[in-house]
C-alpha cells in the first residue's frame, strides 16, 4: 500500500504477528476454531504482504491479481462456510475488501495506490469502524468467579477467546489502516 514507511512496517508486523498467532490457535482441539483461524492465518499474512510499503519493495501488477484471486477464492470459502456460521459472514466481508484493494492497487498507475470507487471505500470503512468499536467492547473485562479468578481460566494459548478477539480486532484496524490509503 502507499503511504508512510513507519506507519506501512508497523501494520506489516501487526499483521504477521497476527497471522502468526492464528497459526497457533489451528492446534485447537475445536474444529470451528481450527477453520476460523486458519482463514484468519490467510488474511493477517495476506495483510502483512499488501501493507508492505511500495517505496521498500513495489511489487507488479501481476501480484495484486494474484492477491485478487486468492483472496476471490477466500471469499467464496467464506461465503460457503457463512451456511453454518454467521461469523464466517465478516471473514467474506473481509476477504472482498482485500480483493478490492488488490483490484485497485493492479489498476493504478505504477502500482502505487489508486483511486478506488468512493461510495464502496466509505462503505468498507464504515463497516469496519463499526467492527473495531464492537469488537473492543467484545475485550471488556469478563465476570470475576469468588475465587478472584477470571471464570473459564485454564486453556491453552490456541483455545484462549480474548487472544482470539484481540487479533481479530488487530485485523480490523489495520484493514481500516489500509482502506484509508486506497
Amino acid at each position: 500500500m502507499h503511504g508512510p514507511a513507519s506507519p506501512g512496517w508497523l501494520l506489516v508486523a501487526l499483521c504477521a504477528l497476527t497471522g502468526g498467532y492464528c497459526l497457533l490457535r489451528m492446534r485447537s482441539a475445536v474444529e470451528e476454531q481450527r477453520r476460523a483461524a486458519g482463514g484468519e492465518a490467510l488474511m493477517g499474512f495476506g495483510m502483512a504482504a499488501m501493507a508492505v510499503p511500495a517505496a521498500t519493495a513495489a511489487p507488479p501488477r501481476w501480484a495484486w491479481l494474484a492477491y485478487a484471486v486468492v483472496f476471490g477464492a477466500a471469499a467464496l470459502r467464506a461465503l460457503w462456510a457463512a451456511r453454518t456460521s454467521p461469523h464466517h459472514l465478516h471473514h467474506l466481508v473481509g476477504a472482498v475488501a482485500m480483493v478490492y484493494m488488490a483490484v485497485v492497487m493492479a489498476t493504478a498507475p505504477g502500482g502505487h495506490g489508486g483511486s478506488g470507487s468512493p461510495l464502496l471505500t466509505g462503505t468498507l470503512l464504515l463497516y469496519f469502524a463499526g467492527y473495531v468499536l464492537w469488537a473492543g467492547v467484545r475485550l471488556m473485562p469478563v465476570a470475576v468467579s469468588g475465587s478472584g479468578r477470571v471464570a473459564g481460566g485454564g486453556t491453552g494459548w490456541g483455545d484462549r477467546p480474548e487472544v482470539a478477539r484481540a487479533c481479530r480486532l488487530s485485523m480490523g484496524i489495520g484493514m481500516f489502516a489500509m482502506l484509508l490509503t486506497v
